[in-house]
């Protein structure tokens, strides 16, 4: 019983913590997943940024379409299955353990996010912070970034576009 208790509580605390930094775990449905892929319309071998990767739902599709995927996950369940369901892709998928705020951004070619609404704002300061040698598209799921028009508005998927640092 108190094994039981234990377990219990690390998956409690591994899946609450995480709404610190940006939101509980909700998985997006896979026809939103593969529309944000679509609307990201990106070319074989670019690469997309998954923060907050979850069970590795963005990671899986991006990968099968032959992009290059980095995922950043802060809860440790969901990193250990994102990454035992991603290991088929190889190099592909590159799987980061931590809090993605408190890391540098590599460079990429679009970021897919689902985050409260409370963070959305801080998350365009972060990507409006990146020196970009080319454009940045970015696809939120669900919630829009305050005081900024989406380019593209579709099924509750909101693009945007980062242009080239100057």
């Amino acid at each position: 019983m108190t094994y039981f208790l234990f377990v219990v509580f690390v998956v409690v605390i591994s899946f609450s913590f995480v709404v610190l930094f940006g939101a509980p775990y909700l998985p997006v449905m896979t026809d939103s997943a593969e529309q944000a892929i679509d609307l990201l319309d990106l070319k074989e071998g670019q690469t997309i940024i998954d923060l907050g990767s979850g069970e590795g739902k963005i990671l899986r599709l991006a990968a099968k379409r032959n992009l290059n995927v980095i995922g950043y996950e802060l809860n440790p369940i969901l990193f250990l299955i994102s990454y035992l369901s991603t290991r088929r892709y190889g190099r592909r998928v590159k799987i980061v353990y931590g809090n993605f705020w408190s890391k540098e951004i590599p460079s990429a070619d679009a970021v897919f996010v689902f985050l409260l609404p409370k963070y959305m704002e801080k998350l365009d300061k972060k990507i409006s912070k990146i020196k970009l040698n080319h454009g940045l598209k970015l696809v939120s799921y669900s919630f829009q970034i305050p005081g900024k028009k989406p380019y593209l508005e579709s099924n509750n998927l909101f693009f945007y576009q980062y242009n080239q640092s100057s």
